[in-house]
């Protein structure tokens, strides 16, 4: 069975840092991708960041140049490294992983999802 744990949620100040950590249990998958989704209240919830298993990745424009995806396979676990926040940032971030290729934004193409780390950005 696919889990997904998030971790590394929190509040800080505008232009503030934080890290998120995804571990990734029960996947076996050799093509696979992996995300990152968020839904602040009221929204639809939106595809920031997507990883797929060749490292090509598929970033949102609004998150472009300030945050980074990574992954360490021997750990099976996923980062999303969160610069410069803002404090439209603020949402529930979740974690995601299918089976597929190549990257996607949508969350229709993802079918396991973890619980969620809620982010605070403070003006």
């Amino acid at each position: 069975q696919v889990q997904l744990v998030e971790s590394g949620g929190g509040s800080v100040q505008a232009g503030g840092s934080l890290r998120l950590s995804c571990a990734v249990s029960g996947y076996t998958y050799t093509n696979y991708r992996v995300g990152w989704f968020r839904q602040a209240p009221g929204k639809e919830r939106e595809g920031v960041v997507c990883i797929d298993a060749y490292g090509s990745t598929m970033y949102a424009d609004s998150v472009k140049g300030r945050f980074t995806i990574s992954k360490d396979s021997a750990k099976n676990t996923l980062y999303l490294q969160m610069n410069s926040l803002k404090p439209e940032d603020t949402a529930m971030y979740y974690c995601a992983a299918n089976a597929g290729w190549p990257c996607s934004r949508h969350r229709d193409d993802f079918n396991y999802w973890g619980q969620g780390t809620q982010v605070t950005v403070s003006s």
